[in-house]
This record gives structure tokens, C-alpha cells and sequence, in this order.
């Protein structure tokens, strides 16, 4: 009988305490729930801060007024280009006395910007270094795709694309362009930051 008891009353202890421990596993849960969740860390080179204060160079359109460190162009038209699955912009650009330069906007995933201006004589790309200008430049990427033309590119409106670039040691870019199977066209590219363009765009 002794045994019973004490055995009865060792089930109703455990109970308790298995009671206690799961109301105090409940108050937990509901107190870890209200909680704010911590932030992840920010992304320091997430674009969409300086897209507010600086434009957005994805949105850029015929008429926009683009700010390249300083120096005040307009765009004329753009090309919107497609390789597979890769899109890319390249905006022309002209200031005030007529000189004309393209701007290439692409993601990969983050945003790229270059600066291009055409240039005679730098002949024509196949072979893996090309001497131009003082430099030497490697062969990067070449290939072909398909582009759409808006407002003014001197352009058809649509039509495929041949494109070699090259790049020297010290970030100098150098790439050539075959419209619709038309002789080959060379420009220098310079990278941009994000802070070098300044944006002000047209009402749409």
C-alpha cells in the first residue's frame, strides 16, 4: 500500500513539473514572438538610395539629361540589347558642341556603367591583344545580339549586333561593334562609379 501511494505521488510530482516546464516553454515562445526581429546587414553598395538622389540610369530615355562628373550631354536615343537571356542599355549621348559618346547600363547583378567614344584606326578585333593608344588591350568577350532602337541612333530600327571587347592591365576598355554586318566601329571605354552620373530626367 506504502508503495502504491509513493508511486502515485511520484507520477503527480513529475506531472507538475512537466506542466511548469511547458507553461514556461509557452511564455517564452510568445515573448521571443513579440520580439522585433533583428535587421540583416545592409547591403553598403545597394543602389536604390543613390537612384533616388542621383536618377536612375535603368530608367534613362530620349530627352533625359545626363551629368557624366560634371560634364552636361543629352539623350539622343538608345539601344536596348539582348543576348540569350542578358539585357543591356547603351544611351547616345551628345553636349552642347555636338560631341557624341555612349553610355552602357548593365546589371551583373550590380549595376555597371561605362563611358564610349568612338575612335578611328584602332583596327579591327580577332586577334588576343590589340596595340592602341599607348596600351595594350586582351581579348574579353565577344558574341552577338539582338537589338531594339528608340528616338535617334543613327540606326535601324532593329537588327543583330557583332561585339568584341578588350581591356588592358590598368582598366582601359577598347570593344568593337558590327551593325547588321556593316564594318567594324571602335570606341574606348572608361568604367564609371555610380557617382559620376547625375541624372535628370524628362516628364514621361
Amino acid at each position: 500500500m506504502n508503495g502504491l501511494v509513493t508511486a502515485l505521488i511520484i507520477v503527480v510530482i513529475v506531472l507538475i513539473i512537466v506542466a511548469v516546464v511547458a507553461v514556461v516553454m509557452g511564455m517564452r515562445a510568445k515573448r521571443a514572438a513579440s520580439e522585433p526581429q533583428p535587421q540583416p546587414p545592409a547591403d553598403p553598395f545597394h543602389t536604390g538610395d543613390q537612384d533616388s538622389l542621383r536618377g536612375d540610369p535603368r530608367a534613362l530615355k530620349a530627352g533625359d539629361i545626363v551629368e557624366v562628373r560634371g560634364r552636361s550631354f543629352t539623350v539622343r536615343g538608345t539601344l536596348r540589347l539582348s543576348e540569350g537571356g542578358w539585357t543591356w542599355s547603351e544611351h547616345l549621348l551628345d553636349d552642347a558642341k555636338g560631341t557624341q559618346v555612349w553610355l552602357a547600363v548593365e546589371e551583373d547583378p550590380d549595376l555597371i556603367l561605362s563611358l564610349w567614344t568612338p575612335v578611328d584606326d584602332a583596327g579591327e578585333p580577332g586577334p588576343k591583344t590589340i596595340a592602341f593608344g599607348g596600351r595594350t588591350y586582351h581579348s574579353e568577350e565577344s558574341g552577338s545580339a539582338d537589338f531594339r532602337s528608340e528616338a535617334t541612333t543613327g540606326l535601324a530600327e532593329s537588327g543583330t549586333v557583332r561585339y568584341h571587347d578588350y581591356e588592358s592591365s590598368d582598366g582601359a576598355l577598347l570593344g568593337f561593334e558590327s551593325y547588321g554586318g556593316a564594318d567594324w566601329e571602335a570606341s574606348t571605354g572608361e568604367a564609371l562609379s555610380r557617382y559620376d552620373v547625375l541624372i535628370y530626367p524628362t516628364a514621361s
